[in-house]
């Protein structure tokens, strides 16, 4: 049997924040950041130790100012990508509660749309399979 030598795994948990009228919430990487311009799933790496529920609370709190919930986030769908010498797996949640109103403090800008005018966004390689899942849930 052949040794593999071991892929470093990246998880990053991003929010589907859908809201009363059933669009979706994306925000804008800044410009200095890997893969500036592209529209996203706001969210961010789970750190050790830490679960995926606990990082994307941390990471709407940081990156929006909104407060959520484990109770209010819907594990919903995932994605796999080899990003570099890493890979990635990106897990997405649904979330149609939280407490705030979400503002831009990382991003360039946010932006709320329908589910199929994701299509039309310039996203990173990762997003782009989530969107028809997306589209079915909401």
């Amino acid at each position: 049997m052949r040794s593999v030598d071991p892929i470093p795994m990246l998880f990053v948990a991003a929010a589907a924040l859908i809201d009363a009228d059933g669009r979706v919430l994306v925000q804008r990487r800044p410009p200095g950041k890997p893969m500036a311009g592209l529209w996203e799933f706001p969210g961010g790496k789970v750190e050790p130790g830490e679960t995926p529920e606990a990082a994307l609370i941390r990471e709407l709190h940081e990156e929006l100012g909104i407060d959520v919930e484990a109770a209010c986030l819907a594990p919903s769908v995932f994605a796999s990508e080899t990003l570099g010498e890493r890979h990635l797996l990106l897990l997405l949640y649904a979330c149609r509660k939280w407490k705030g109103v979400v503002e831009a403090r990382h991003a360039e800008a946010l932006r709320w749309v329908r589910p199929v005018e994701l299509h039309r966004l310039e996203m990173p390689p990762a997003d782009r399979p989530l969107i028809g899942l997306l589209e079915a849930l909401i």
